[in-house]
């Protein structure tokens, strides 16, 4: 599942791809209700919000999917262009799926000092809950290549069991 939308205004349904100067992702790293999780890696800010899709999922069938909307921004000085993800995906037993390939959503977004891109992407487990982090590579206009962190995010659902030590 995976959708793009290049308004310049941030998307008020799951879509994804998104274009503009304005910046909405709460200062700081962590998590918070709004904004989800971020992380900052040489002026580049990635934002994750994960939203469990109960109508796509089947807990009888162990089958829990999730969406992910994704806000990337441009805080430095220099154009960037995403060209690579790295995606590292746990499920709630510690199986571990590695995604790589080139760009997201199929496209190489260039961002210039300033400007965000956004898109939705989404991904099925086959556990009730789980851990997805990662990687983009950067390249910027001069064929420096640089890896920017994606902040680990839970993938949580109602249908996990809650255990207190």
């Amino acid at each position: 599942m995976t959708s793009s939308n290049r308004t310049g205004k941030p998307p008020l349904t799951l879509v994804s791809g998104g274009r503009g100067a304005d910046h909405a992702a709460s200062p700081g790293a962590g998590r918070g209700p709004a904004a989800g999780y971020t992380a900052t890696t040489r002026d580049i800010d990635v934002s994750v919000k994960p939203i469990f899709l109960e109508d796509q999922s089947s807990p009888p069938d162990n089958h829990y999917v999730w969406a992910y909307h994704v806000r990337i921004e441009n805080r430095g000085k220099a154009t960037v262009q995403l060209r690579n993800r790295h995606w590292v995906i746990t499920d709630a037993i510690g199986r571990i799926q590695e995604v790589r390939g080139a760009g997201v959503v199929g496209e190489q977004p260039v961002l210039r000092p300033g400007e965000t891109f956004e898109y939705t992407s989404g991904t099925p487990l086959p556990t009730p809950s789980g851990i997805m982090q990662g990687s983009y590579q950067m390249e910027r206009e001069d064929g420096e290549r640089f890896d920017v962190r994606i902040p680990a995010f839970s993938l949580d659902s109602p249908h996990q069991a809650m255990r207190l030590n």
